[in-house]
């Protein structure tokens, strides 16, 4: 419509800002908002195109990014209350390959402290809710992001994922989040540029808009040792709706390494059906995922000793407990804790490449658990399971970080009482068209995606 011209960027901004202003309040998902410098750039955009410009494959879309995510002339508060007044000089990499394609920046989506977590809430902005059930998460470190897709604030969006901070909250607030393989989407600046646990990438309402981005965040950069050289265009091509002669393998458990409500399960087990009537065959199989909770808890834990120690040390009342104990967790590591996880972080994608020598794609839940109240940190129970820690309830995402794979949630239902739950898709490594095609199939099989809340 942008591009017949049937519809003009500024009138598409404007429909957005509008719906911002009535329904944010009670979700709480942009937070900081640029109305009067994105009307000039769709503006800039509207003309741009009357002139006979080429214009970029994102042309007068609206984004909104995610608050760790630096914007030059922009606050970026990292949900931090150290940085409330924070304004960057300059975009970082992925948020200038939003603008370069066209994208109208609309403003901030909110986040956990540092994106420390999967449950969006700070001292700074409070809270994020579930467009489809005020009062419950919306998932995170992403979940502004969710939420601001489900409650059609934005069209397109951004987020990270170390631990699943695209995925949890794609599969909380019913829409897509890809976590892609590390160094498909260059994260600079970058204190670890080395470290392949944490990615940044592209949330949207449908597979073929999470696609559709990538297409432009994706590509090398040579300030970035991890970058993969693989022409992204690709990506935008079009997706096929039969997965004819696909080797699926269901993982409801993940080899019973992870507890998961019933429910979710439920849900799963019969969205899983879909698949063979694409004409894919599904089988009840998982990697041998041994070492993958010590690989990912180490790393992670040596990266936020390294981001956090000396700022806990300095003001730990402006530190939430959570990232203090990660950093104290990191600095307790010796050189034979770290071996010891790159040892069996080899093995373990060793036996990955394996598995999926049999199987095309592995599928898994997204999340343990259905959205919970904003009021908890994190859930403490699953099925009985205690959870020790802020992480530990995300272990069916922070587990398949430790492989490296590139990881899709896309919506796989509804449970009887109106709460989405997520389906997991993983590929092979570097295999992130595959789990694309593999999304859309499905997507479009079972349309989850079209039921939006009732705001």
């Amino acid at each position: 419509m942008l591009r017949g011209r049937e519809i003009s960027a500024r009138e598409l901004l404007d429909a957005h800002l509008q719906r911002i202003e009535r329904l944010n309040p009670g979700v709480n998902a942009v937070v900081t908002l640029d109305a009067e410098g994105a009307r000039a750039a769709a503006d800039a955009a509207d003309a741009a195109l009357a002139a006979g410009q080429d214009v970029g494959p994102l042309h007068g879309l609206p984004v909104a990014h995610k608050d760790t995510h630096a914007t030059g002339g922009l606050r970026t508060t990292w949900g931090s209350p150290l940085h409330v007044d924070t304004v960057p000089l300059r975009d970082e990499l992925i948020v200038a390959r939003y603008q370069a394609a066209g994208a109208v920046r609309l403003g901030k989506t909110n986040v956990p402290e540092f994106a420390a977590g999967s449950h969006t809430y700070n001292t700074v902005f409070g809270a994020t809710h579930n467009p489809y059930r005020h009062g419950l998460s919306a998932g995170g470190s992403s979940g502004g992001a969710a939420a601001a897709l489900a409650a059609g604030f934005v069209p397109l969006a951004d987020g990270s994922d170390m631990g699943g901070s695209l995925r949890n909250p794609a599969g909380f607030c019913n829409v897509v989040g890809l976590r892609s393989t590390p160094g498909r989407v260059p994260t600079w600046p970058t204190s670890m540029g080395w470290s392949q646990l944490s990615v940044q990438g592209p949330m949207g309402r449908t597979v073929a808009d999470v696609a559709l981005q990538l297409s432009v965040v994706a590509g090398a950069d040579p300030r970035v040792p991890i970058s993969l050289s693989d022409d992204p265009a690709g990506f935008a091509a079009a997706l096929p709706e039969r997965l004819d002669g696909l080797r699926v393998a269901w993982a409801p458990d993940l080899g019973g390494r992870v507890s998961v409500d019933p429910a979710i399960t439920s849900v799963l087990a019969s969205s899983v059906a879909v698949f063979e009537s694409l004409g894919a065959s599904v089988e009840e199989a998982c990697p041998d995922l041994s070492g993958a909770d010590d690989v990912f808890g180490t790393l992670r834990a040596w990266i936020f000793d390294t981001n956090y120690s000396d700022l806990a040390r300095r003001v730990p009342e402006k530190v939430k407990e959570s990232i203090r104990w990660n950093a104290e967790m990191g600095a307790k590591l010796t050189g034979a804790d770290l071996a010891r996880a790159e040892v069996a972080h080899t093995k373990l994608y060793e036996r990955m490449v394996a598995f999926f020598e049999r199987y095309d794609v592995l599928l898994a839940p997204t999340t343990q658990v259905l959205p919970f109240p904003v009021e908890l940190e994190y859930p403490t129970d699953i099925g009985g399971v205690p959870q020790d820690n802020y992480l530990e309830w995300m272990r069916s995402c922070t587990i398949i970080s430790a492989t490296g794979c590139p990881a899709l949630s896309v919506p796989g239902g509804f449970t009887d009482d109106g709460l989405p739950v997520g389906l997991q898709v993983i590929g092979a490594p570097r295999a992130d068209r595959r789990v694309l095609e593999v999304g859309y199939a499905f997507e479009q099989a079972t349309r989850f995606g079209e039921r939006r809340p009732p705001l």
